[in-house]
């Protein structure tokens, strides 16, 4: 392979997570207000899964997967004034368009970028941003969380929940997580006041009075958790999927319900970048894969159960990385 190619992860057809398969391309160039970063470790959501089985936003595949990237910055594009040659960064690619990130190099704006936390690994820092951008947009920006407000995490184990939990907290919220088993005592970890396992226990009867309700789960789930919200309390969700009887039944009870697709941004990146410096935040990771396994890596993830994140490890081997097959 020479410098002006790469590999990256493709997939010719929709399905299930042996689809996926390494190829050589051209290595991207940045453009206008563009950052070419070399990427270190690429994070995997659940979204990805989606997209790779039903094409969704991208439609028919050849496509690269991912989102989510940390790196070096290897070249500027014209009128970058944010960072420079060798700058570390991490961020969000363009939500949906901009998918690519399972690959050695991507381009994108430069603002969709923030420098990495000197306290997060790349493979952690790649772990957070569209879980930690879900989280920031639905708790800061839609919910406009002050301190004392009570929170409900849905799925507070998971991949967007965990950090919403460290989120919330560092906001001055209460918050109380759902998980189940041995994922509670990492909820506990994280800061929660209250854990409750949703399969021993019912939700709506033990969460009250609630300011703010994430929900990452959906289901019936999160139509029942409208019950545990206060009048002009706020439920906001990052699954569109049979929302309107949410927000039909949200108007009957005198509360809010909002959905939420998540966005590139650089001041959420900031944010969330702050609260890392301050040891506030950080990413679970449950398991890394190399680039190459990425089918691997998938299986993983739709086989369930998995506590956290699971990321891709890219370009160098400096950094200590586990490997799961």
């Amino acid at each position: 392979m020479n410098t002006h190619t790469m590999q990256a992860i493709s997939q010719d057809i929709l399905g299930d997570p042996v689809v996926l398969h390494s190829v050589e391309r051209e290595r991207p160039e940045p453009g206008v207000g563009q950052v070419l970063v070399a990427v270190h470790a690429a994070g995997i959501n659940p979204t990805d899964g989606q997209h790779r089985r039903l094409g969704l936003f991208l439609g028919e595949p050849p496509f690269t997967l991912g989102w989510d990237v940390s790196g070096v910055v290897e070249a500027v594009g014209l009128g970058v004034s944010l960072f420079e040659v060798g700058d570390e960064v991490f961020g969000m690619l363009p939500y949906p368009d901009g998918a690519g990130a399972y690959a050695e190099y991507v381009t994108g704006p430069v603002r969709a970028f923030a420098p990495k936390p000197a306290e997060l690994s790349h493979v952690e820092a790649a772990a957070l941003p569209m879980a930690g951008l879900v989280a920031w947009q639905a708790l800061v920006d839609t919910a406009d969380l002050r301190p004392g407000q009570r929170v409900l995490v849905l799925g507070a184990a998971g991949g967007i929940g965990h950090i919403a939990v460290q989120v919330a907290k560092a906001r001055g919220a209460y918050v109380i997580g759902t998980a189940s088993g041995d994922k509670c005592d990492l909820v506990r970890g994280l800061g929660a006041d209250e854990v409750i396992d949703y399969r021993t226990a019912d939700v709506v009867k033990e969460a009250h009075d609630i300011d703010v309700v994430l929900d990452v789960v959906g289901g019936t789930d999160r139509l029942r958790a409208l019950d545990t919200l206060r009048p002009g309390g706020i439920l906001v969700s990052s699954l569109p999927v049979e929302f309107d009887e949410v927000t039909a039944r949200a108007s009957e009870l005198g509360v809010r319900a909002k959905n939420l697709v998540v966005e590139h941004d650089h001041s959420g990146m900031t944010g969330l970048a702050a609260l890392a410096e301050a040891g506030r935040l950080r990413p679970h990771v449950a398991a890394t894969f190399p680039l190459t396994e990425a089918a691997k890596a998938h299986a993983l993830a739709e086989a369930g159960g998995a506590t956290g994140k699971l990321v891709l490890t890219v370009h160098p081997q400096s950094e200590k990385t586990e490997s799961r097959s």
